[in-house]
């Protein structure tokens, strides 16, 4: 069976440079992550596969070779990367983080304690909401102590010892062979995952790794004025921290429906208000609908088309300025009366008789107003 293409495996366009390379590897890695990935038995070769398109794609001769020639040209050319010789994806992991995880944040080892990672939720909300804030509940899935053995690994009752393997050191000297040759380097203990110790007899239900999948439900409190792709942070919420390290953040990306009357710019709100011409040619005092109840606007004798008017302080709340609000901006649809009636079509046919250039006349042209509109 033909392998993937680099660039489809990571997720990146054929010009991506080498930080949108290294940035796309390592969120793959981060999801591929033992702790968070356990149920798919494939994550080792996913991030096996991932690795190989990393370094081929992170290395400038590699690189060039195979949007030359494919893989073909990488093997006849002997620069075919090589993973054999690990012995568990952790191994994997080490040879491109570091030993007990070193830098990549989530790994088991003897390094002390390590934060756990951030996670990722969206909601969506309806404008109304939006302007008055609102709670939502969210419901995620994130890597937590496992509640039996409260994240200890053991069955409840029984004793944890020193690991005989690596005598309590949590880590062990290795050589691997690495795709940048033999290396040297101090890797988790493959016995106690790093801790030092290991449970004499395994929890039974989360089989020794002291964490487990879990869905938790939050309620988070939208505040009034939040804008479409802003994002608000639940501190300690994230996935748990090992070694009594800190759990990471929940992110909360919220998104606004969009509303079949009104449109947002910035803090202001836009509507339009159909006017009879009749109407707009006489002036006339109308209810104009807002997201709070009906406001009064005094449309002006001689009302054109387009014209604007603003409720001051009926749009949107200032997200940092409480008690600050944008406008309402209303524009005036004039609506040309149809299907007239016989006296109706009299009374206008007498309006037309009596109207002269004085009534038409125009502070600016159509044909001017077009080109301001085109010339921005």
């Amino acid at each position: 069976m033909s392998k993937r293409d680099c660039y489809e495996v990571l997720g990146v366009g054929r010009s991506a440079d080498e930080a949108e390379v290294k940035k796309a590897f390592r969120k793959l890695a981060r999801e591929l992550h033992p702790d968070v990935n356990n149920h798919d038995p494939d994550a080792e070769e996913k991030f096996k596969e991932a690795a190989e398109a990393y370094e081929i794609l992170s290395d400038p001769d590699r690189r060039q070779v195979y949007d030359r020639y494919g893989y073909d040209g990488l093997r006849r050319g002997g620069q075919s990367p090589n993973f054999e010789g690990f012995g568990s994806i952790s191994d994997l992991f080490d040879a491109f983080f570091g030993g007990a995880g070193g830098g990549f944040g989530g790994f088991r080892g003897a390094m002390g304690p390590r934060s756990g990672g951030d996670v990722q939720v969206a909601v969506e909300i309806d404008l109304e909401q939006a302007v008055a804030g609102t709670p939502v509940d969210v419901r995620y899935e994130v890597v937590d102590r496992c509640e039996r053995c409260n994240g200890n690994g053991a069955e409840p009752g029984t004793p944890i010892k020193t690991c005989e393997r690596c005598n309590g050191n949590g880590v062990l000297q290795a050589v691997s062979r690495t795709p940048f040759g033999q290396v040297a380097r101090t890797v988790s203990c493959d016995v106690c995952g790093g801790d030092g110790k290991v449970a004499e007899k395994r929890c039974a239900r989360c089989e020794g790794r002291g964490r487990e999948m879990l869905t938790h439900a939050v309620s988070v409190d939208i505040p009034a004025g939040i804008s479409e792709g802003q994002r608000i942070r639940v501190a300690g919420r994230g996935h748990a921290g090992d070694a009594g390290g800190p759990s990471g953040d929940l992110y909360v990306h919220v998104s606004v429906k969009p509303h079949e009357r009104f449109i947002r710019d910035g803090n202001d709100l836009i509507t339009v208000l159909d006017v009879p011409a009749p109407v707009a040619a006489l002036g006339a005092k109308l209810e104009v609908p807002t997201l709070e109840g009906s406001e009064d606007v005094h449309l002006r004798p001689g009302t054109q088309p387009g014209e604007v008017y603003e409720l001051r302080g009926r749009g949107m709340p200032l997200l940092r300025r409480p008690g600050r609000r944008g406008d309402l901006r209303v524009i005036a649809n004039v609506v040309i009366p149809r299907q007239l009636s016989d006296e109706q079509r009299k009374l206008m046919q007498r309006l037309a008789d009596t109207m002269t250039d004085a009534n038409t006349k125009s502070e600016e042209s159509m044909f001017a107003k077009l080109k301001r509109v085109l010339q921005g």
